[in-house]
């Protein structure tokens, strides 16, 4: 009996072991999948990543040569503005394509953004930059079967044109972000390639540069804060001075930048 009794307390405690082992690595897994998502959230916004963002300038080369961005100052007004714009518009897309990460959600913006958008070089620039944007994603996040069935899918076709707002959504959604996250994100990549843009235009130098980027962030997080959430239907055009700026671009007879 002592025998049968210390067997069956050696078998529970096995037993006990064995369920421990079992829930560690489940627990180790979800941790594991959390960290990789800051991985790739800071990859998407490394300015590394081949997407042809630092070619344009929002504007701001044509608003320079216009002599209505001359100093600091104007470049700080301006970012804002360019923010405001981006969230007031662009926002919107980003966060639905987001939300609903699918290919037929995706289709329907993607028609949409170009219906809405006016300026035939912000338009070029958007396209180009969100083609680039998902033959990147695609290369990089392999793992994600979607991004590969929408690359093969659309590749060549004239239904879509890859427009950059719902391209980043459905990025984003599809990697895992929530929207909050998501929205941030896409404000940041604005603030981030206008101020470049801004120091290779020479208006500041490369640690005014940085000092500017602290300054504004409030500013940015209150543009998310104000228009993130909305649907599409909500998109509008708060700066439209700057989008004449831009369309202006193609004019010029010297220009750095795309766009």
């Amino acid at each position: 009996m002592e025998q049968d009794h210390s067997a069956l307390k050696k078998m529970r405690v096995e037993d006990a072991a064995d369920s421990v082992m079992t829930e560690v690595p489940a627990s180790a897994t979800a941790s594991s999948m959390n960290q990789q998502l800051f991985w790739s959230q800071w990859q998407l916004l490394d300015s590394i990543l081949p997407t042809g963002g630092f070619a344009h300038s929002y504007g701001l080369e044509a608003a320079m040569q216009s002599r209505i961005v001359n100093n600091p100052e104007d470049l700080r007004l301006f970012l804002i503005q360019a923010m405001e714009n981006v969230g007031s518009l662009l926002l919107p897309f980003v966060y639905c394509a987001c939300k609903s990460p699918d290919a037929a959600t995706w289709v329907k913006l993607d028609q949409l953004l170009e219906a809405t958008l006016t300026n035939e070089v912000g338009r070029k620039a958007s396209t180009s930059q969100g083609s680039a944007l998902l033959r990147v994603a695609a290369s990089v996040f392999t793992e994600i079967q979607a991004l590969q069935d929408l690359r093969k899918t659309f590749l060549g076709s004239t239904s879509v044109s890859f427009h950059h707002a719902p391209i980043f959504g459905l990025i984003c959604g599809l990697v895992g972000f929530d929207s909050g996250t998501t929205q941030r994100a896409y404000m940041f990549v604005t603030m981030r390639d206008v101020i470049s843009a801004a120091t290779r235009l020479n208006l500041i130098g490369p640690l005014a540069a940085s000092v500017l980027q602290h300054q504004v962030a409030p500013d940015a997080e209150r543009m998310v804060q104000k228009w993130r959430h909305r649907d599409v239907s909500e998109a509008s055009q708060t700066a439209p001075l700057l989008d004449a700026l831009q369309g202006c671009h193609s004019y010029m007879f010297s220009r750095l930048f795309c766009s």
